[in-house]
């Protein structure tokens, strides 16, 4: 995949673990809207996330043009997941990074293919390049992500662990 577009908790996540490089890894090119930039970097500075994407190469910025959509859609989501749909719709993305399950089924509904960080490790887990999910999705929950049990169950079952 030549790119892909992301919300900022992906992001987020896969540096709280020590895995944002699978992101590189897998999708080339990270597409993401100014919104989800200040969030992870401006204002998240000196969090898990904000010195991962300032200085990752393979990270672009880009507003989404079309601002009225993002403003009607972040009446019911996040600014950054608003933005991060509608950048995902104008640039035809073949997937987003969102792990919200209201953006993810705003985005679902909208025709979006949609991935999440439990989706990225699982790929992870199962193309050998973690030795353990169950470690990576522990360590989330340490760092402080909350993940529903019977999702992480359900991950953990999918790769066989």
């Amino acid at each position: 995949m030549s790119f892909c577009v992301s919300d900022a908790s992906p992001l987020i996540n896969l540096a709280r673990v020590g895995h944002f490089d699978l992101l590189a890894a897998f999708y080339g090119q990270v597409v993401i809207p100014q919104a989800v930039y200040e969030e992870v970097v401006v204002r998240g500075e000196g969090r898990e996330g904000s010195r991962e994407v300032r200085n990752a190469s393979w990270i672009k910025v880009q507003p989404p043009q079309d601002e009225l959509a993002v403003r009607a859609l972040a009446t019911e989501l996040g600014t950054g997941e608003a933005a991060a749909i509608i950048l995902a719709q104008e640039l035809s993305a073949p997937l987003l990074l969102i792990d919200e399950v209201r953006g993810r089924r705003v985005a679902q509904q909208l025709g979006l293919q949609v991935r999440g960080t439990l989706g990225i490790l699982a790929r992870a887990r199962r193309e050998g390049r973690i030795p353990s999910l169950r470690e990576a999705l522990d360590l989330l929950r340490v760092r402080g992500t909350w993940i529903d049990q019977e999702l992480y169950e359900e991950v953990l079952r999918l790769v066989g662990e």
